[in-house]
């Protein structure tokens, strides 16, 4: 499996493209602000098509170059139908601090081709095998993809319900911090600890790694600290 990850815009989001090879069909993922161009220059360099882009959740800083980039290559967009409304309304999921920081004025529409994600769905796209686990909290649309690669190994792309060392925050609109917890018993602590997680914000890590180091699983409840101010 090939996985090429890059930070995009003021936020540092992460946006990868995922295939089964060089030269093959590839997913795109959260591309966000700026994205277009490293991503055409990704796709040129490892001789990749894309097929779909699939949206972790609806934050601009994931999504911002959603449109372009669906319309260019005529593909189409994946979201959780609790998020869509963030395609063509981004100030609709962030704070007034985010909003005023960028003048007030964020102007994005919707793709021509925009698809539902339902929990527990599988995709199968670019010759990937993709299960979709819906983990609202952080949004209440977001969602985290699973996938086992040819080497027998396992990753999971998971936007920002996981980090390295935190999670994502749960005080934005949409956010809720009970349904955050919910998810991360039910869909992140039930992971194989040598599950590579890529996440939305930060470097890699893995299931095993955070399970015994990250201060939100190994004090999972009501009394776990606030989570930082990461991503919006």
């Amino acid at each position: 499996m090939l996985v090429i990850g890059f930070p995009t815009g003021a936020l540092q989001a992460n946006c990868y493209l995922v295939a089964t090879g060089e030269g093959e069909a590839c997913v795109v993922v959260d591309p966000g602000q700026d994205a277009v161009e490293p991503l055409e220059k990704a796709l040129r360099e490892h001789r990749l098509s894309p097929v779909a882009v699939l949206l972790t959740h609806g934050h601009f800083d994931h999504s911002f170059s959603v449109a372009p980039v669906c319309d260019g290559h005529d593909i189409p967009a994946w979201i959780h139908p609790d998020d869509q409304e963030m395609l063509s309304d981004p100030l609709k999921g962030i704070s007034a601090e985010t909003a005023a920081f960028f003048g007030g004025k964020l102007e994005m529409r919707e793709p021509k081709q925009v698809r539902s994600l339902d929990d527990g769905a599988e995709l199968d796209l670019a010759g990937l095998r993709m299960t979709v686990d819906h983990t609202p909290g952080h949004t209440g649309g977001s969602v985290m993809f699973r996938a086992g690669t040819e080497e027998g190994g396992r990753l999971v792309l998971s936007g920002d319900t996981l980090f390295a060392g935190s999670i994502g925050r749960t005080d934005l609109p949409g956010g809720d911090h009970r349904s955050m917890l919910t998810s991360l018993r039910r869909k992140v602590l039930t992971l194989a600890d040598d599950t590579v997680v890529l996440p939305g914000h930060g470097p890699t890590t893995t299931i095993g790694r955070e399970r015994v180091s990250n201060p939100y699983l190994t004090q999972l409840g009501d009394s776990a600290p606030a989570a930082p101010h990461r991503g919006l």
